[in-house]
């Protein structure tokens, strides 16, 4: 990451941030895939990141203050973490998401998390968020009755899976 922006623009203050081609892959997968490790980012990325890029990328983040990083003792693996900056992503992804959806090929398994988010609206977001701000941040939801956005998302998630499945059988 620069020292000095380019411009005081706030588009380009955010796409310097994370505007490369993984930055975003990686959030993703730290914010709807639970991914917190090195070798789970690398292991279950759907677009097949290479190692040297993930550790480029995580270093960026971390360094940008979306992400944190606890060093583990020797033999266990650190641990990433989303910081309030990069929790206040979701958003964001939710609009690319919702831009994909409506301009470029995607598949049903892996669209569904972007559809419901965008039916949900920000209710949906701030629920998601303040599940990541407890999983992530230590701060417990305000409402801990609530449904969880994040099991919704992947009950959805498994639905399409096996429907898919029995499609293709």
């Amino acid at each position: 990451m620069r020292d000095e922006p380019r411009s005081g623009c706030a588009i380009n203050a955010a796409v310097e941030a994370f505007g490369d081609r993984w930055s975003l892959i990686v959030l993703r997968d730290v914010v709807f895939g639970g991914r917190r490790h090195f070798r789970d980012l690398l292991a279950n990325s759907d677009e097949g990141i290479a190692s040297n890029i993930l550790s480029s990328r995580l270093k960026a983040l971390v360094a940008g203050g979306l992400l944190t990083h606890e060093e583990a003792g020797r033999g266990r693996r650190g641990t990433y973490s989303l910081t309030e900056a990069g929790i206040q992503t979701v958003p964001v992804m939710v609009a690319l998401g919702s831009w994909g959806l409506r301009h470029r090929p995607t598949t049903p398994e892996l669209t569904i998390r972007a559809r419901l988010l965008e039916e949900g609206g920000p209710p949906l977001w701030e629920n998601l968020m303040d599940e990541l701000r407890e999983a992530h941040l230590g701060i417990p939801r305000p409402d801990p009755d609530r449904p969880r956005a994040s099991q919704l998302l992947q009950e959805a998630y498994e639905r399409v899976l096996a429907t898919s499945s029995t499609m293709n059988t």
